[in-house]
């Protein structure tokens, strides 16, 4: 097997033919719906940008649930820990 049908998995010649079966059947179904290849990077891109920035938006959130509880929970902590040692 050579180098060339190692890295296709098979002959040249067949993997050209379920290339072009495939991208018949892709193309039928794209164009059914109505889909372009830009619209589908674009579809892609969104989906990323919308992941990275609800990712930020998660961290920003957890970080208001910390400082609005550090807010109580330090204060009470120091309360304690100065009653702790006047007992000492």
């Amino acid at each position: 097997m050579s180098s060339l049908q190692r890295f296709l998995g098979d002959s040249p010649l067949r993997v050209l033919i379920k290339l072009l079966v495939v991208s018949f059947l892709v193309g039928v179904v794209m164009n059914t719906f109505g889909w372009w290849p830009a619209d589908v990077f674009r579809w892609f891109a969104d989906t990323l940008r919308g992941l990275w920035e609800m990712g930020f938006a998660a961290i920003d959130r957890a970080a208001a649930h910390i400082l609005v509880g550090a807010a109580v929970v330090i204060p009470v902590f120091l309360l304690i820990r100065l009653l702790r040692m006047r007992r000492e």
